[in-house]
C-alpha cells in the first residue's frame, strides 16, 4: 500500500519504525493475528527493500494453547509499542512466522 509521510529529525534516535501487524481467518473462519514485525525506515534517499521476520506470541502452557485454539481467541499484543521496542520482550514467548519484503521509496 502506498503510504506518503514526511519527517523532520536533528538525529536518527528514536527513527521512525513501521510496525506490521499481519490478520487472516483460522480453520474456523476466525480473524486471528498471523504475524508481527517491525522495521526502521531507512533516511537515505532511494530505493530500499527491507524483508521483515515476522512472530506471532505463544500460550505457555498446553491447556491455555487447547483453550485458545477452541475458543479461537489467540495471544495478540493489545499494545503495538511491544513490537517495536525490544524492552519487555524477553519473557514473551514468541514463534518465527515467515517474512514480510517491504520496499520504501526514499526521497
Amino acid at each position: 500500500f502506498p503510504i506518503d509521510i514526511t519527517f523532520k529529525s536533528t538525529n536518527p534516535f528514536g527513527w521512525p519504525q513501521i510496525v506490521l501487524s499481519v490478520y487472516g481467518p483460522d480453520f474456523f473462519g476466525h480473524d486471528v493475528v498471523r504475524g508481527y514485525g517491525a522495521v526502521h525506515v531507512p533516511f537515505v534517499p532511494g530505493r530500499h527493500k527491507r524483508t521483515i521476520a515476522m512472530f506471532v506470541p505463544e500460550s505457555s502452557s498446553m491447556l491455555q494453547q487447547f483453550t485458545s485454539w477452541f475458543t479461537g481467541r489467540r495471544p495478540e499484543f493489545t499494545d503495538p509499542k511491544v513490537v517495536a521496542q525490544g524492552e519487555g520482550r524477553e519473557v514473551t514467548r514468541v514463534r518465527s512466522q515467515g517474512f514480510v519484503t517491504v520496499s520504501f521509496n526514499v526521497m
